[in-house]
């Protein structure tokens, strides 16, 4: 007969009641009385009946009398006490006050507040690989959001991660001489780093700013190190993703004059256009053409890379992936139509932004379209840098005037809308397809969140990794850490999480450190 202790109580406790299990064997028991062969059958159910009575016994034994019994600093002990502080069940009404005591949710939460990254499952994306990149326009893969396509899609943006940290932990250059190569510390160590790339702004601060404060440093310098251009080299890697991928990563805004370049939102055409009415930022084309004292432009750097690339790897099937936040978003969409024209056979180019501003005019966007430049854009609800510039140019209402219907009952408005957005220098479009998430929907972070936090990369990735569908809440079993988040982000992340990541012993050593200890870094050029 199965006793089934393991059912009733946890494993931890089995010991407790050893002695018990072994004393059904001792001849002197009153359960297992030396019977004859011809014993009569009263005896055996009498047996079985005192056996039933001590199994229900057992089985409303108090737990908690269990526990005191164990050593004082027990782990189990003092996971039981934070879980009854967290109220889980605020949180996730459906759990009972049972499951708030689980160990598995203690291990749950303890994984989310950890400094150890964990990621969904990577499945081999095979032939699929094209639907992955955008030959679809990611139909039916945003909403519900695939699963491959966001571990894609998280993977990415940790690549941009990267080059805020390798830019951040040595932002200054020579004014003077040509830069040393720099080493970057991949989120994995399937990818190496070829190139490094440098954005270089045509303005500069005016003498007086250097006069009144002459230790800005780095802020002021015109040139700065802004991303990398790196491929797969793991013959792993390769076959699960269905071809060889080179990525190129651009981080966000983060000196003087890359933010002068920002607010220089006039349109301008682009000088290799034909058509006058493709038109893009002047300050990011500013940063994304202009060459420094010692370094090529942005456009230079990249197009002789992507060629080497191409050439070295001819033959083989290569995917182009372009990934940035902030400004990185917005230089990514000139980059993909630098080297869309920069060989004969170009591999597919797809990008990737995270919070990016609106770049160019219609015209523009019709541009990249009929290159066949994909883009998945994701966007925060909550993030104010995802609608500017151009506030003038109302985009729900153009896509209500591309309705026939429409524009035959107002044909007359709709020409002089068509008139106002091809003369109008503020008349900015965004391009691609669109992934949007929202703060509101994670449990974590605060539904009052400041614009800072709903425009940080972190809580753009934590939001992508919890997301479902718009219909359906923060997915329960989202595996991103939340350590970095409440770094960054301490004042936007409920109190909750921010007083038990301190009483688990888990506060941020360096906001840089998740995920880059275990890579080895990368050498660039």
């Amino acid at each position: 007969m199965h006793v089934g202790i393991n059912s009733t109580l946890p494993a931890l406790n089995l010991h407790v009641f050893q002695p018990g299990r072994a004393s059904f064997m001792c001849n002197n028991s009153t359960l297992n009385p030396v019977v004859s062969s011809s014993a009569a059958p009263s005896s055996t159910r009498q047996h079985l009946s005192n056996l039933e009575k001590l199994l229900q016994k057992t089985n409303q034994t108090d737990p908690e009398g269990v526990v005191k019994g164990c050593s004082k600093g027990s782990v189990e002990t003092k996971g039981k006490v934070l879980l009854e502080g967290l109220k889980l069940s605020r949180i996730w009404p459906e759990m009972s006050a049972a499951d708030d005591m689980s160990p598995r949710n203690l291990n749950r939460l303890q994984r989310l507040l950890s400094k150890t990254m964990e990621y969904s499952p990577r499945n081999n994306l095979g032939s699929h690989w094209r639907e992955y990149h955008g030959c679809y326009d990611w139909s039916g893969l945003l909403d519900p959001l695939d699963e491959n396509l966001r571990r894609e899609v998280v993977r990415y943006g940790e690549f941009v991660q990267a080059a805020y940290h390798c830019f951040h932990s040595n932002p200054a250059m020579s004014a003077d001489e040509a830069p040393l190569p720099r080493h970057v510390s991949l989120p994995e160590r399937s990818y190496k780093v070829t190139k490094s790339l440098y954005a270089t702004s045509s303005v500069g601060l005016p003498q007086w700013v250097d006069d009144v404060a002459p230790n800005l440093g780095w802020m002021t310098q015109r040139s700065s190190w802004m991303g990398f251009v790196a491929v797969c080299d793991d013959k792993r890697e390769i076959q699960r993703m269905g071809r060889r991928d080179i990525i190129i990563a651009l981080r966000g805004t983060a000196t003087c004059l890359e933010w002068t370049e920002n607010f220089r939102a006039q349109l301008v055409e682009i000088s290799e256009s034909d058509d006058p009415t493709q038109k893009v930022g002047c300050g990011f084309l500013s940063l994304h053409k202009t060459p420094g004292a010692h370094v090529p432009s942005l456009a230079e750097s990249v197009v002789d890379e992507v060629q080497r690339l191409t050439e070295m790897y001819k033959g083989e099937n290569l995917s182009i992936t372009i990934t940035g936040h902030s400004l990185g978003a917005a230089l990514s969409l000139l980059v993909a139509d630098e080297i869309s024209s920069c060989a004969p056979q170009v591999p597919p180019i797809a990008v990737f932004s995270f919070g990016g501003p609106r770049v160019g005019n219609k015209g523009f966007a019709n541009r990249l379209n009929e290159k066949n430049i994909k883009v998945l854009r994701i966007v925060n609800n909550q993030d104010l840098i995802t609608k500017v510039p151009g506030v003038f140019i109302d985009e729900g209402l153009k896509q209500d005037l591309d309705k026939p219907e429409e524009e035959q009952r107002n044909e007359s408005f709709a020409r002089v809308f068509n008139m106002l957005e091809n003369n109008n220098p503020w008349a900015y479009s965004h391009v691609g397809t669109e992934l949007k998430v929202d703060t509101k929907m994670s449990p974590y972070l605060k539904p009052n969140a400041d614009v800072a936090c709903c425009h940080d990369l972190e809580a753009y990735l934590h939001l992508v990794d919890g997301f479902l569908s718009m219909e359906c809440p923060f997915r329960s079993n989202a595996k991103r850490s939340l350590a970095r988040l409440i770094d960054n982000q301490k004042s936007n992340v409920k109190q909750l999480y921010t007083h038990e990541s301190l009483s688990l012993n888990l506060e941020r050593r360096d906001s840089f450190s998740i995920s880059m200890i275990s890579c080895l870094p990368s050498p660039s050029g």
